[in-house]
């Protein structure tokens, strides 16, 4: 999952001041993780120590306040019942990742996904962006071209990707949606030529940037069996101890 980690802090830069080009650096002074980093490892850490979903979320966003939640969920961090909200939110597909890579078979992932999301995101929406990402990612780790992925995706989940990032990215806009924002994450993984590419390429839509290039850097690290060690390596120095903690005992079960 350090792919999806390494999308949200290079994309953090542009969540709000887009850019729609592929050419710009990979990490700067003001790269840091946000609440898509924060609640991969919340999912993660789950997975690895067998907690349930909703509490454990909610104890790793209580413990990182402040790191570009949105309103309904903050509203929800905040609340002592741990009710979803109907939410059909790209929060559900930025914290998948851990999913995909975690479990053997595509029945198992599609359930775990739908577990990982209902949570907050229980509106079908939600949901299905959450089984998406989490399916693309095992597929991609499993030997599935992106033929494979582009038309499991389709027929399953009823997403258009027969668009191209050429014809997207110049009215593409700023859109929290699982519904505007994970098969423009997919297709910037489509067309990528390699990790780092397809980071780019994400970014370049400009909108929801952090989010739509950490669901695409999951991905991309499935489909290409890893990050290089210079993004590994600046990945690691924005991250606090604890979340080290998670990200090398999951990567080191997982064999990522």
């Amino acid at each position: 999952m350090t792919g999806a980690i390494a999308g949200d802090i290079i994309g953090s830069v542009f969540e709000w001041d887009n850019i729609k080009t592929a050419e710009f650096p990979l990490f700067c002074d003001k790269s840091k993780f946000t609440d898509d980093t924060v609640l991969t490892i919340a999912v993660a850490d789950c997975i690895l120590n067998a907690k349930g979903y909703a509490a454990n979320i909610k104890l790793w966003g209580r413990k990182y306040p402040g790191s570009g939640y949105g309103g309904n969920f903050t509203a929800w961090l905040a609340r002592d019942g741990n009710e979803p909200y109907n939410s059909w939110g790209n929060g559900s597909a930025m914290r998948v990742s851990p999913v995909g890579f975690a479990f053997e078979s595509l029945e198992d992932v599609l359930n775990e996904a739908k577990k990982s999301a209902e949570v907050t995101h229980n509106h079908p929406e939600g949901i299905k962006g959450a089984q998406a990402v989490a399916s693309t990612i095992f597929l991609a780790r499993s030997g599935a071209g992106r033929r494979e992925i582009k038309e499991f995706v389709e027929k399953e989940f009823s997403y258009d990707l027969s668009r191209t990032l050429d014809a997207i990215r110049p009215s593409y806009t700023f859109d929290v949606s699982c519904q505007g924002s994970v098969p423009e994450a997919i297709i910037a993984f489509l067309e990528s030529e390699n990790f780092e590419d397809a980071i780019r390429k994400a970014v370049s839509l400009g909108g929801d940037s952090d989010t739509i290039a950490c669901i695409t850097g999951g991905i991309a690290h499935a489909f290409y069996g890893g990050v290089s060690d210079d993004i590994v390596s600046n990945v690691r120095k924005r991250l606090p101890a604890d979340m080290l903690d998670v990200l090398d005992k999951f990567s080191a079960r997982y064999r990522l």
